[in-house]
């Protein structure tokens, strides 16, 4: 059942998924609406989820479920990836695809494969304090605290 995603608990479970581009206006109309849908729908052994989901930036779909009233299983989150997968097909972005980076450059968001950053980081492109997106995050507390972080803060500081 969709909530509002603030009504989620800190300790839900949520899931980032960067695009490779951003959405146009009528795509994220769209994409809100079926976003929605899915949420009101997903289950796990036929129980209704309490879930949320928000679109950051243009680019980033969140989704969230809150484990208090019910956790999603494996079949449930194999049902969140097909709808993805689904968005992906609809829409021609990459939403699975974790070898890419997005990162700030001052007011725009720039969308790297992970081995063009490696070089931006060499050629000092970009710094330690260029805040990156930590997709890795697991909860919403984590995405409130975590996610938007300097390079120096996240694993991505391996390249530095």
């Amino acid at each position: 059942m969709w909530v509002e995603f603030n009504a989620l608990a800190d300790e839900s479970k949520i899931w980032i998924y960067q695009a490779s581009r951003s959405f146009t206006d009528v795509e994220l109309q769209e994409l809100e609406m079926s976003l929605k849908d899915f949420v009101d729908n997903w289950a796990a052994h036929g129980t209704g989820l309490k879930a949320s989901f928000l679109i950051k930036y243009k680019r980033f779909i969140i989704l969230g479920v809150d484990a208090a009233s019910a956790q999603a299983s494996g079949c449930s989150i194999d049902t969140s990836v097909r709808f993805i997968q689904e968005l992906e097909k609809k829409y021609a972005v990459d939403l699975l695809d974790k070898m890419n980076v997005t990162f700030k450059q001052g007011e725009y968001l720039a969308y790297k494969p992970l081995i063009d950053f490696k070089k931006l980081v060499k050629n000092k492109s970009v710094s330690g304090k260029t805040i990156v997106f930590n997709n890795l995050v697991n909860t919403k507390k984590e995405l409130e605290t975590d996610w938007e972080i300097p390079l120096e803060e996240s694993w991505h500081n391996r390249f530095l």
